[in-house]
């Protein structure tokens, strides 16, 4: 079954439906709002809240699986995670950490080469997170939500609240700043 399938079961009654939507898309969730928040004990929390939220609203009947349900968790994760900066006064959705430490993602699946090729891909990702720390904050989102979240523009930008042409514009720019952060420092950023 689909997502949006035992979304709709679960809204039925089937609570085993629930579980297999949580074990679906749990890992996905969290690494989102542990990117974002940078903090282990918060983005648990974040975590909690956000299931507890997505529960509230299947019970209430406000899912329609017009779209993925993945996306529309994305959206709620992100308006939880935006409810808690806007508590915390925080001007910006992510904070950069010293080294854009994204240790908790895994991107072996994107790389199958040699053991130097692999060398070669560590040290690419390992620039691409110094050079996102560097980004506007709206630009470093868009990034991690495509390249790490393997999200499409359209969710992207029912995620974030924002048109696709904004997200495209957002993810432009964000590939032209970095790109040009890259000739500065004389940093090849081509993945084998």
């Amino acid at each position: 079954m689909t997502d949006e399938e035992l979304a709709l079961c679960y809204m039925d009654g089937n609570n085993r439906a629930f579980d297999l939507l949580l074990s679906h898309n749990q890992s996905k969730l969290f690494s989102y709002i542990l990117f974002v928040v940078r903090d282990q004990d918060k983005a648990n929390d974040l975590f909690q809240e956000t299931f507890v939220k997505i529960i509230v609203k299947l019970q209430n009947g406000k899912y329609a699986p017009t779209g993925k349900f993945g996306a529309w968790c994305m959206r709620i994760t992100h308006n939880v995670i935006m409810d808690w900066y806007r508590e915390q006064r925080a001007e910006h959705i992510v904070e950069p950490t010293e080294g854009n430490d994204l240790s908790n993602l895994s991107h072996d699946s994107l790389l199958d080469a040699n053991i130097e090729n692999r060398y070669t891909n560590d040290q690419v990702m390992t620039d691409v997170k110094k050079m996102m720390n560097h980004l506007p904050a709206s630009q470093r989102e868009v990034v991690f939500m495509r390249f790490y979240q393997q999200m499409s523009f359209k969710e992207i930008a029912a995620t974030t609240n924002v048109s696709i042409n904004t997200a495209l514009g957002r993810m432009r720019y964000a590939l032209l700043n970095m790109r040009r952060m890259a000739r500065e420092h004389g940093v090849q950023l081509q993945i084998d």
